[in-house]
């Protein structure tokens, strides 16, 4: 009898240790100590907690489509209009820039502002802000800002770029948001480009591909979630879409070769979002930019690159669309082409626009209610992934992060 137990303890043992080695091993591309900062997963039961296991059939329609919408505000603190944002239109996500940003304080508190009067809404808000470091932040003075990626490119180590995610996350989690539009994935090939520049991580497809997903394991690491942009590339422009539609003449092998292999890459690495830029590939879609394309949601991403996450437009409210396109108009073609999330960043009263066009279109059968389901699925499990919830935040003291920040800047300046 004694004999046996003895055998059993030793099988348990050595049973426990091949289990713990099997899910120790790290990723290939990451080092040990960078394997051990994997993206927080919350257990079932805490993530039940959060956001709940609700079909879209438990929805109305109005809540499914208002979860599709990702809406900029006007203004540094709560406002009637951004009540009317979140309540009426039940949007699904808000962002914030520069002139929404004041102060630590202030973020803070307009950010749980923000998540009280979405208390009810049993999906919390993304709460989003366009953050890489360089001369694209967003950060409040006291909260210091990482260096160009170009910069951290040209170092061209996976541990500088996880550690820089990490500070991402670091930041966004202390200030109360939950996703950052980054790490710029675009392959800065053309030195006449205006609008992607030292936001790259440079112009060779292996580094960009490197350093852009140690970057975002890093700020999923923090239990942050990632966008990866702007599909399907938007380093080989000569025009901003900010201002005008850009267009980038490849066929499909080309762009295979050169502006899809850092995302294609990062898809492999677990990335949940994506987004797309508003640039015209007339090889692949005479008629449509990426943004609106099925062709290129649909067909290249979603079918060629087996991409199953949230797919969310660039900017709707962009000269490259509204010199071309009525804004609620593109919004449903986007949805049609099968992307996610509107971004409607600048304007707040078009999300109302936006919001009854898309109503419009599933009323008269332009577009399915599977259609929106599908989208709706996305997004909510995106949110239960990631444990959103609408916890108030503490104001904090960033001293250890902008140590951090430092410890980068140093590098970089060698």
């Amino acid at each position: 009898m004694i004999k046996r137990i003895a055998v059993i303890v030793i099988i348990a043992v050595i049973t426990f240790g091949m289990v713990f080695l099997i899910f120790r091993t790290p990723d290939s591309d990451m080092t040990d100590k960078q394997a051990a900062k994997q993206p927080r997963k919350a257990s079932p039961a805490a993530e039940n907690k959060q956001v709940p296991e609700l079909g879209v059939n438990d929805m109305t329609l109005d809540e499914k489509i208002g979860q599709m919408i990702f809406s900029g505000v006007n203004g540094t603190e709560m406002t009637a209009e951004t009540k009317e944002i979140i309540d009426t239109y039940h949007v699904g996500g808000i962002i914030l820039f520069g002139d929404n940003i004041e102060s630590k304080k202030q973020t803070v508190s307009f950010l749980n502002d923000m998540k009280a009067v979405n208390a009810d809404n049993p999906f919390p808000l993304l709460l989003g802000v366009d953050e890489e470091g360089g001369s694209v932040t967003r950060m409040p003075d006291a909260v210091k800002s990482l260096p160009t990626s170009r910069s951290i490119g040209k170092l061209n180590d996976p541990d500088t770029a996880f550690k820089a995610g990490t500070i991402l996350g670091e930041q966004m989690q202390a200030l109360g948001f939950n996703l950052d539009f980054a790490p710029v994935l675009d392959i800065n090939s053309n030195p006449d480009n205006p609008v992607i520049g030292d936001r790259s991580f440079g112009s060779n497809p292996e580094v960009v591909s490197r350093m852009g997903i140690q970057t975002m394991k890093g700020i999923q690491s923090e239990g942050i979630i990632s966008v990866i942009k702007h599909f399907p590339g938007h380093g080989d422009t000569g025009v901003d879409s900010h201002l005008e539609l850009p267009k980038v003449d490849k066929s499909r092998k080309k762009l295979s070769e050169m502006e899809l292999v850092p995302f294609k890459k990062a898809i492999s690495k677990g990335a949940d979002v994506s987004m797309i830029a508003h640039i015209l590939l007339p090889q692949i879609d005479t008629k449509h930019p990426a943004s609106m394309s099925k062709k290129v949601i649909t067909g290249i991403l979603r079918e060629d690159l087996g991409f199953d996450g949230v797919v969310i437009t660039d900017d709707l409210t962009m000269e490259a669309i509204t010199n071309h396109y009525n804004v609620a108009d593109a919004a449903v073609q986007t949805v049609k082409a099968g992307g996610d999330l509107l971004l409607v960043a600048h304007d707040p009263d078009l999300v109302a626009a936006v919001f009854n066009k898309l109503k419009a279109a599933v009323e008269n059968g332009e577009i399915s209610e599977e259609r929106i389901n599908e989208s709706v699925e996305r997004i909510t499990r995106l949110k239960a992934k990631y444990n959103l919830s609408n916890e108030k935040t503490s104001v904090p003291n960033v001293q250890s992060i902008n140590d951090k920040v430092e410890d980068i800047l140093q590098k970089v300046s060698w």
